[in-house]
């Protein structure tokens, strides 16, 4: 394989710039999947992956020698310091992809819906988009704030979720809620019924607000639903990832019952 090793080659300044830049990954409509997880993901969702990129030195691991013999994109070879300057992990996973972003798709009126408010926290995001591919979510809407859902912490939480679900960024909660055709619930702890007592069967979107802040008040007159998570009185809330998990799959058992 060619091996790249001046961090002015043009790929490897493009590598650099979507790994660090959410402005970049925007305009290009590229992103960069690490570690060997994340590739296999793509690969068995059918992703397009412009190429594979192999640190020095790594090319026998088993998990990767593998995934080059049945390549579907062409193959380089990054030295250490550089591929670890795009990785920014703490020890090597040996092997990224430049992988193309997808079209948005169009924001659905019906279905099971997620609808994320100003959640900042890469970590939370990818979780909860783990968390939603698990619990049959049909779409995930992200509002204006949130987390970059192609940045790569964001994508190495989610652990292949992208692939698997429909996001749609950059979402206006009043616009998109109002063309919807079922119940809107809203997490709260104000003036809100138990979510245990609460029917999450039918067209449903689930909205969520920010780790510190939570959901908006404009977001809040949206509601036909106000849900809270029955917890002992001493502690005040939950995380976000936590909270979303406990909702959705109620949800779930309330299908299957």
């Amino acid at each position: 394989m060619e091996i790249i090793r001046s961090r002015q080659n043009p790929l490897a300044k493009l590598l650099i710039k979507l790994a660090e830049s959410r402005r970049e990954r925007q305009k290009q409509q590229q992103t960069v999947l690490v570690g060997t997880h994340l590739v296999e993901s793509a690969l068995q969702a059918g992703w397009p992956l412009e190429k594979l990129l192999v640190c020095e030195g790594e090319e026998n691991r088993p998990e990767i020698a593998l995934l080059l013999q049945g390549r579907k994109a062409p193959a380089l070879m990054l030295d250490r310091s550089l591929f670890a300057e795009i990785e920014q992990t703490p020890s090597t996973t040996g092997l990224l992809a430049l992988a193309t972003i997808p079209a948005t798709p169009a924001v659905a009126s019906t279905g099971f819906l997620l609808l994320l408010e100003g959640v900042q926290d890469p970590g939370n995001v990818g979780s909860i988009l783990r968390t939603a591919a698990a619990a049959g979510v049909d779409q995930v809407w992200l509002s204006h704030g949130c987390a970059d859902i192609w940045s790569p912490k964001v994508l190495r939480a989610g652990m292949g979720a992208h692939f698997l679900l429909p996001l749609v960024e950059h979402v206006n909660p009043q616009e998109a809620l109002s063309a919807f055709i079922g119940t809107i619930a809203v997490t709260t702890l104000d003036d809100a019924a138990s979510l245990y007592g609460s029917d999450l069967r039918g067209n449903l979107v689930l909205a969520l607000g920010s780790e510190g802040a939570g959901v908006s008040s404009e977001l809040l007159q949206l509601a036909t639903t106000r849900l809270r998570i029955p917890m002992q009185e001493k502690v005040e809330s939950l995380n976000v990832s936590a909270a979303a998990a406990i909702c959705l799959f109620e949800r779930v058992r309330q299908m299957q019952a």
